[in-house]
């Protein structure tokens, strides 16, 4: 096997834009220099994942998740580093050259994506049989023609035909060289009793279920059969690549519609959705016959916050999936009903309608949901005064989920006109229902703390949770994921100020912040990188957490490999750049400089802005190298770190800027990295006296105290205490922390 080289890798890291990568998952809108939208990680109704296309990572403030585009691909398709690369690659056309794995790389290449491989041949070979086999075409593709559908649909939804023979796509995937093991992990075949291994979807037209980027995950099969004892549906079994929570049918094939549209239509079944795709209608996705799911929700949010469910006449299935749908308003999203005239379902209406006529009946028969509700729970019930209760305690847990305040109220008193009850009586019940969900919500996140807690150490109980943390101080506080490799006292005293300083080295490390002077004494400009290690090893300071360090480690190793050359091609292009706006610049000022000295006047203003522009666009160039650099690293923990130090939560508003310039953190480095210096060096003196108070206390409890070693200890406590005293002078009567 080959491995993707590091000139590939490179190129992939400079193509990918972080937005146009994060925007084929999450709807995002531009707020100020960055985007926004709704996390993808988790799920929530107010937006708190931010988009920095300058800085080129994501990150939500509120689960956590996030990082570079490379780190953003493997997280929401659960994807390995070099995966994700692949992942980019294809979508920027870049080509892929690689090197031989070493036999420790091959091994470690994980199953998934040896059954994402093994799920791809599936997906040809299932295509193959039903266009270039006779059974294929007399069984499989005469049932598609049979239920209208054309070649571009079958084409664009991958459909194929899986032969009646027991071992047919056993035998093709063996001889291509695919593992047996895998083809039962995915539940492409099966294995029986007597341990003969056999294909599962064999004499079915096959359906393959796609992830948001296209990855195939699983398959369904329907078999063409009239033996009632046979499944009519066989769909793939859950494995570490598909759990069919996470997933909607249609989805990746429908989600530019859902984003341009800013709707989604939700049907039940397979052919529903390629029936509509096909009359133009390529806003809808199935949730293939299961039960809503939370997973699935969040997945419709975050591409739009308007979906319309489309149900077919069949009232017990419509009672039956009511409470589904109250997982839709609990999320936030504004819900429409649409009951298809009797006999019809999403597949026969769509058929039988051109494309026109389907989209407007939607505009037009379309319902809100709480109407809807209403209307199918109350019917035939008038008279029965205990059903109706019923109804109605059902109809207010809806309205009870709805997270908007205003909403809730014009719900109620809408049903307090059409139920004849007093609207304050429907309040109290609402609130309380509020009350019960609330409490209910407490206790599930309660259990999943205690449940995490426990992976970790079965003899761990959480009884509380954790407080909320801060960027620096959210990396600070959980070091590593193993309980047992717990940092020592002093490290864990000093991790916050070790933390506090990498933040400005990965922000700022290339910014040029004084001058050094070389062996024949003439000046050097010196990065902040530089004159961080530089004064790190001059006071023999290393970082005594082992994470920070390797993040340290890894700045170092970037601002030197190639810092240069890339320096070099930089300046380049933008020396370019000015020599272009030079030249746009004088054939304005030729063509509306009305006299000689205006065009004198004119020329040297821009200069002034050309150069102004250059030496922003360096100074950005220089600030963000290291990060952008350091928040693609293949190790996880560094890319983990990276993001927490690099990504900013807030921006400054337009209001405040608009009429005055505020200094900002970048202009105060001259002042703020020297003191976060100061404020590591006070610290280790700090965590260097409380150790030898502790050793002196120990000292002086024994029996048989060592008065010479406590004599020592003493007289260096009071060298420590001297030595804080000096640095008191430059940061003041106390010691500023970093930021809380």
């Amino acid at each position: 096997m080959k491995r993707i080289d590091h000139e590939t890798v490179q190129r992939i890291l400079d193509a990918a834009d972080i937005v146009e990568v994060v925007s084929d998952f999450v709807t995002l809108k531009r707020r100020g220099a960055n985007y926004t939208g709704l996390c993808p990680f988790h799920n929530e109704r107010t937006p708190s994942f931010s988009v920095s296309r300058a800085k080129g990572i994501c990150k939500c403030f509120s689960c956590g998740k996030g990082g570079s585009a490379v780190n953003f691909i493997m997280e929401i398709e659960q994807l390995s580093y070099y995966e994700a690369l692949r992942y980019l690659a294809r979508k920027y056309g870049i080509e892929i050259k690689e090197r031989e794995m070493t036999r420790e790389e091959r091994e470690a290449e994980s199953a998934r994506e040896s059954m994402m491989a093994i799920n791809d041949f599936a997906m040809k070979h299932f295509e193959h049989n039903m266009l270039h086999t006779d059974a294929g075409r007399d069984i499989g593709l005469a049932y598609f023609r049979e239920r209208g559908i054309n070649d571009s649909m079958i084409e664009r939804f991958h459909l194929g035909y899986a032969l009646d023979r027991h071992d047919d796509l056993l035998n093709a995937a063996l001889k291509a060289g695919y593992s047996e093991k895998y083809l039962i992990d995915t539940g492409l075949c099966s294995k029986s009793d007597q341990g003969k291994i056999y294909d599962r979807f064999r004499g079915r037209v096959i359906y393959p279920v796609f992830t948001l980027s296209g990855k195939v995950v699983a398959f369904g099969g329907r078999t063409l059969r009239s033996d009632k004892s046979m499944a009519k549906y066989v769909n793939s079994p859950e494995s570490i690549i598909y759990s069919k929570r996470t997933e909607l049918y249609g989805l990746y094939q429908a989600k530019q519609a859902i984003n341009r549209k800013d709707k989604c239509i939700l049907v039940e079944g397979y052919m529903d959705v390629i029936s509509m795709h096909q009359r133009g209608v390529e806003n809808v996705v199935a949730s293939s016959g299961t039960s809503l799911t939370d997973r699935q929700v969040n997945l419709i949010h975050r591409f739009t916050e308007n979906v319309t469910v489309i149900y077919d006449s069949d009232a017990a299935g419509i009672k039956a999936s009511l409470r589904g749908i109250d997982m839709l308003l609990a999320d936030g999203l504004n819900v429409k009903v649409l009951l298809l005239p009797e006999g019809d379902d999403p597949d026969s209406f769509a058929q039988s309608h051109s494309s026109s006529e389907v989209e407007a009946y939607i505009a037009e028969n379309e319902t809100d949901f709480i109407r809807f509700k209403t209307k199918i729970l109350l019917e035939g019930v008038e008279n029965d005064p205990i059903a109706r209760s019923r109804a109605i305690t059902e109809i207010v847990r809806s309205i009870a989920v709805i997270p908007s305040e205003i909403q809730r109220t014009v719900y109620i008193q809408e049903c307090s006109r059409m139920l004849n009850i007093d609207d304050g009586v429907l309040s109290a019940q609402t609130l309380k229902f509020i009350a019960e969900n609330a409490k209910k919500s407490r206790e599930e996140r309660q259990r999943e703390r205690e449940h995490a807690a426990l992976d970790r150490d079965p003899d761990t109980r959480i009884d509380a949770p954790a407080p909320a943390q801060g960027r620096a101080q959210a990396a600070a506080a959980a070091p590593t994921r193993q309980e047992a490799s717990k940092p020592s006292p002093a490290a864990a005293f000093l991790r916050k100020y070790e933390a506090h300083l990498l933040e400005y080295v990965l922000k700022y490390g290339m910014v040029i912040i004084g001058e050094a002077v070389d062996e024949n004494g003439n000046p050097l400009p010196m990065t902040l990188i530089d004159y961080v290690a530089s004064d790190l090893y001059t006071e023999e300071i290393t970082f005594t957490n082992a994470d920070l360090a390797k993040v340290w480690d890894t700045a170092r190793s970037i601002s030197g490999d190639s810092w240069n050359a890339d320096l070099a091609h930089f300046m380049t292009e933008n020396e370019a750049e000015k020599v272009r706006k030079r030249a746009e610049g004088l054939e304005q000022i030729r063509t509306t400089a009305p006299d000689l000295g205006a065009i004198e006047q004119m020329e040297r203003s821009m200069e002034d802005r050309i150069t102004a522009e250059s030496e922003s666009a360096e100074d950005s160039f220089r600030a963000g190298y290291i990060a952008r650099r350091i928040v693609n690293d293949p190790d996880d923990e560094v890319r983990r770190l990276s993001t927490e130090f690099v990504a900013e939560k807030y921006v400054l508003s337009r209001i405040h800027t608009k009429f005055a310039r505020v200094e900002t953190e970048r202009d105060r480095l001259h002042e703020l990295v020297p003191r976060a210096l100061y404020e590591l060096k006070d610290a280790i003196l700090e965590s260097e006296r409380r150790d030898i108070r502790s050793r002196i206390e120990t000292l002086a409890a024994a029996p048989n105290s060592d008065l010479e070693q406590i004599q020592a200890l003493m007289e260096r406590l009071i060298e420590l205490t001297q030595l804080k005293a000096e640095f008191a002078k430059y940061l003041g009567d106390r010691t500023i922390a970093p930021r809380k």
